[in-house]
């Protein structure tokens, strides 16, 4: 089998470059020896030596331990497939893997080898590992590459060779068949979200664990995984965040450090694929997309409700990047909800830093957000965040402009999240697409403007034309062209009042005849309308929040239902706040403030009410 050979130029991608004559001859550097992926046995014997001084170490080592001995008594793994996926089996294999194999190395127990190699056999007798959805594919080349390189010396040979032919016929031919356009899935290394990294990084991994015996497998994946990664990697540009929301953020980001290391700790050298200033503070965008109440700002195709968790890939960052308050951040993540194998593969020493992040972030690229709070280390601060980009991205909703907040330990104003994605066409995207029908990914859920009843434009680009901290820190967004007709332009700016407690939402539409313009935000909270509607109470968890319209003064609030009919998902006990109001003008300004009340807080600082052109 062999590749074409690759001219040597520069490939560009943005600002970053690479000079592929490095791939020419990618495996002149190759350690030989096993185990070479990510962590070496020499690495591990420091790890050994200094756990009895590391009270955090010993922490990581025991939930690993205990991740491996509830491994040990799963049920086998088994060939099932829900909808596109494997039932999620990949990732299982995976999980077990990497907590199996990782406790034999620490404590030289055969029952976790034991264990690891039976699950491996288990999966490489499957008749597929699912190629027509490739991230089955690909994240069970990872897992079987990294048992087969990890526990090779105690694997006998008969049953290495079988995992290897598993390994190879299962999922390294269909990975060149993919590199080369063949195969039920092909378009993946040439997307710029999460399916790439997946694909490229699992592959990489795989291909490499047996490179010794089998090099024309890792000389072909390894030129194309490097020339395809970077098509997805500029997606962290220019300061980390992630379009496909911060649950995938997760995803991407794991497989983008398993490729990366991959390479590194087996050739010596990741290609440079590292060097990109958007992957160098990736790290910051979990830290500042998570509020007070541990909920993620949930744009896109996040988790219900889906909250910041421990991920090892926060220590490689840490690491690669040589980042103390990444990795302060992590420790206290692992601290306070266990650690994965990954963290002690890449583990970091908690460092004695007491810094902080600034109380307003935004992040740039094809989505924005911005971030805004009153406090860090406090369950009880006000938070909230607000996105912008574009509606195209993958797995986007129709909701650019909205906004989530929290205060006084709840989340007050909430995005629903992702449905099934076996919904009949939930992947539909382009206008007109069935995508749009469902509640959860259309404009109607969330926390933005309807004018005249209409949905945003599926295709619709907004861009945030101002960020500003201080003492009154705010944004705003240029949404005109996510909204047709009879739309000219609309403009939401959001702003922290009242020395940050309090939030003002200000719309100022143009339009070019009469509407009606709707201003809604989802809840769980129960709503109380006040007799004149121009104010509502909301409480939820024994907690309020006062929300008051400021402009117009005919504008009312109404108490409308999220609950949707099966087999979409049904939002019981959802709610939503609503004011419509009749535009009789060509022009709007809509201005909402929310403001949490402590026990014993009555009074409420007036709005001081400017155009945002004056903000």
């Amino acid at each position: 089998m062999t590749r074409p050979m690759i001219p040597v130029m520069l490939l560009m991608i943005g600002s970053w470059t690479m000079n592929t004559a490095a791939l020419e001859r990618p495996l002149e550097t190759l350690r030989e020896d096993h185990p070479r992926l990510f962590l070496h046995n020499d690495a591990l014997a420091e790890l050994k030596a200094r756990v009895e001084s590391d009270e955090s170490l010993q922490r990581v080592v025991r939930d690993v331990i205990a991740r491996a001995d509830n491994a040990l008594d799963r049920p086998p793994l088994k060939h099932e497939l829900r909808g596109p996926r494997l039932l999620h089996v990949s990732r299982d294999c995976l999980n077990r893997t990497f907590a199996l194999a990782l406790a034999y190395r620490w404590t030289n127990d055969t029952k976790y080898a034991d264990a690891a190699i039976a699950n491996l056999k288990t999966v490489c007798g499957f008749p597929d590992w699912n190629p027509s959805h490739f991230l089955d594919t690909a994240e069970m080349s990872a897992a079987v590459g990294i048992g087969y390189d990890w526990l090779y010396d105690v694997i006998d040979a008969p049953t290495r060779e079988s995992i290897k032919d598993g390994l190879i016929r299962l999922g390294l031919e269909h990975g060149i068949d993919a590199y080369n356009g063949r195969g039920p899935s092909t378009w993946w290394m040439r997307s710029e979200h999460n399916w790439n990294q997946v694909c490229n990084g699992g592959l990489i991994v795989g291909a490499l664990a047996i490179v010794e015996t089998d090099p024309q497998y890792a000389n072909e994946i390894i030129p194309q995984a490097v020339e395809s990664f970077p098509l997805a990697l500029k997606t962290y540009d220019p300061d980390g965040a992630w379009g496909e929301g911060p649950g995938y953020w997760t995803y991407a980001t794991q497989y983008t450090t398993y490729g990366l290391d991959a390479l590194q700790s087996a050739l010596g050298t990741d290609f440079g694929l590292s060097d990109r200033d958007g992957l160098r503070h990736a790290a910051y965008a979990p830290v500042h997309t998570t509020g007070p109440t541990d909920l993620l700002l949930n744009y896109a195709d996040s988790g219900e409700r889906a909250r910041r968790r421990p991920t090892g890939s926060m220590f490689w960052l840490a690491r690669r990047y040589a980042d103390a308050f990444i990795a302060a951040q992590e420790h206290a993540q692992i601290a306070d909800k266990g650690a994965s194998p990954e963290h002690l593969m890449w583990y970091v020493p908690k460092p004695d830093s007491d810094a902080t992040a600034p109380l307003d972030k935004r992040f740039r690229g094809d989505v924005e957000v911005a971030l805004f709070r009153s406090a860090w280390n406090d369950p009880n601060a006000l938070f909230v965040g607000i996105k912008a980009g574009y509606n195209q991205v993958n797995h986007s909703h129709l909701d650019v402009g909205n906004f989530e907040l929290d205060a006084l330990g709840v989340r007050w104003a909430r995005d629903l999240g992702a449905d099934d994605y076996n919904l009949p066409g939930y992947w539909q995207s382009r206008r007109g697409g069935s995508r749009w029908q469902y509640y959860r990914l259309n404009a109607y859920s969330h926390n933005v403007p309807i004018i005249d009843g209409i949905d945003q434009d599926p295709e619709g680009v907004s861009k945030m034309t101002r960020f500003e901290t201080g003492d009154d820190p705010f944004c705003v967004i240029d949404l005109s062209n996510a909204y047709a007709d009879p739309v000219e332009s609309l403009h939401r700016g959001l702003k922290l009042v009242d020395n940050r407690r309090g939030v003002l939402i200000q719309d100022e539409l143009e339009s070019s005849r009469p509407c009606e313009f709707a201003w809604g935000m989802t809840t769980d909270a129960d709503i109380s309308v006040a007799s004149d509607g121009r104010s509502a109470m909301l409480t939820l968890d024994g907690k309020r929040l006062v929300a008051s319209i400021v402009s117009p003064t005919d504008a009312t609030f109404s108490v409308e239902s999220a609950e949707q009919a099966p087999p979409q998902k049904t939002n019981e006990g959802v709610r939503r706040l609503v004011a419509r109001v009749d535009v009789p003008a060509t022009t709007l300004r809509f201005a909402v403030m929310l403001v949490p009340m402590p026990d014993g807080m009555t009074d409420l600082a007036p709005a001081e009410l400017k155009p945002l052109i004056q903000w």
